[in-house]
């Protein structure tokens, strides 16, 4: 089993910025992708960001040059900074790792979420 736990999450203003972390730990020999989503209230979760093993980067269009993913392959930590935030950014944040099976299979894993409010 692996667990996931993010923090990090808070109340800011318009502008400001956060740093969203995600710590994975269990039974881990390795992650393949590690994502972040989110879910605004009335709204389905979305994909924000995707990083790989390998450190290849995709954002979501609204978040593109505000938001950055990174990841420390040695602590199993994801991060994401980020800046500029607006109210619709306004959402649970979910920590999501994909983590390889037997036989080439994989397992999803997520996170309990953390609150991001932006006020205006």
């Amino acid at each position: 089993q692996v667990q996931l736990v993010e923090s990090g999450g808070g109340l800011v203003q318009a502008g400001g910025s956060l740093r969203l972390s995600c710590a994975a730990s269990g039974s881990i020999f390795s992650i393949n992708d590690m994502n972040w989503y989110r879910q605004a209230p009335g709204k389905q979760r979305e994909l924000v960001a995707i990083i790989s093993s390998g450190g290849n980067t995709n954002y979501l269009d609204s978040v593109k040059g505000r938001f950055t993913i990174s990841r420390d392959n040695a602590k199993n930590m994801v991060y994401l900074q980020m800046t500029s935030l607006k109210p619709e950014d306004t959402a649970v944040y979910y920590c999501n790792a994909v983590v390889p099976q037997l036989l080439g299979y994989e397992r999803e894993y997520w996170g309990q979420g953390t609150q991001v409010t932006v006020s205006s």
